[in-house]
């Protein structure tokens, strides 16, 4: 089990899914390159539940958007940061992101997006 993973949220236009799931699957490689024990993405597919925040809301999504979920899991809090100082550095992150990233055509706005580092609470053996 990973001792450290990174949750993020995101509204992406849904013209610009398949560009942003492009970009995605280039980019999850290079973090297994710097030491990633897993990276996933999910498409917002049930986003109602009565009594609670949904994910549209939480993120200011409109309707034109759908929401992604996404995790990176690593071995720990120290490999986290080094992965990651590796990424913010890499040039073929930069390149792929950069181009669109600009108001005009923007797949994704990094600035919506909603990020964080967590540590395990509960583990659940067996299944």
């Amino acid at each position: 089990m990973a001792q450290c993973i990174d949750d993020f949220s995101s509204s992406i236009p849904s013209g610009h899914l398949s560009q942003y799931q492009k970009i995605a699957n280039q980019i999850a490689p290079i973090y297994k390159e710097y030491g990633a024990i897993e990276y996933q993405e999910f498409v917002g597919d049930d986003m109602e539940q009565e009594g609670t925040l949904p994910f549209p809301a939480l993120l200011a999504s409109t309707h034109a958007e759908i929401v992604v979920l996404g995790w990176i899991a690593y071995q720990s809090r120290e490999a986290r940061g080094r992965i990651n100082f590796c990424i913010e550095t890499d040039d073929r992150v930069a390149m792929l992101v950069a181009p669109h990233i600009v108001p005009l055509d923007r797949v994704f706005n990094p600035a919506r997006m909603a990020f964080g580092g967590f540590r395990p609470s509960i583990k659940i053996i067996g299944g």
